[in-house]
């Protein structure tokens, strides 16, 4: 089964209805549905989207999202030794200068060997991984 990393990007441009790239997002999301990808993401992605839907009426989408990746134990952790790398990383300004969550997440993506992230986000196409929108 193949895997699709959910980026802040493509959840916020899925759940917010006047985010310019709504409708690509809904499109990717529906062809991954299709192939049945199993979708992971870190507590560091869902904690920006917490942030970015705090006072959006997608807030509980949030929460059911985590719900669900916790229960399908698809929310991941990531382990001191990412946490390290991505903050050099950072330092280096590597990935077209993405920020440090940005950075987690390529780097779980490498360990995890997930070559696809459901965003439009130039710094995961900037490390070398397809996005699908």
């Amino acid at each position: 089964m193949s895997e699709v990393f959910l980026d802040t990007v493509g959840l916020v441009a899925l759940w917010d209805e006047s985010d310019q790239w709504h409708a690509a997002a809904e499109r990717a999301m529906t062809e991954v549905v299709a192939q049945r990808a199993r979708c992971v993401t870190t507590s560091y992605v869902l904690l920006e989207c917490g942030n970015a839907a705090a006072r959006r009426p997608y807030r509980q989408s949030v929460v059911r999202l985590r719900d669900r990746l916790v229960s399908s134990r698809a929310l991941i952790e990531p382990a001191d030794e990412d946490i390290e790398k991505a903050w050099a990383a950072y330092a280096r300004g590597e990935a077209d200068q993405a920020g440090i969550v940005d950075h987690v997440s390529l780097l779980v993506m490498r360990r995890l060997g997930i070559s696809r992230a459901f965003t439009n986000d130039r710094h995961f196409r900037a490390a070398g991984f397809e996005t699908l929108f």
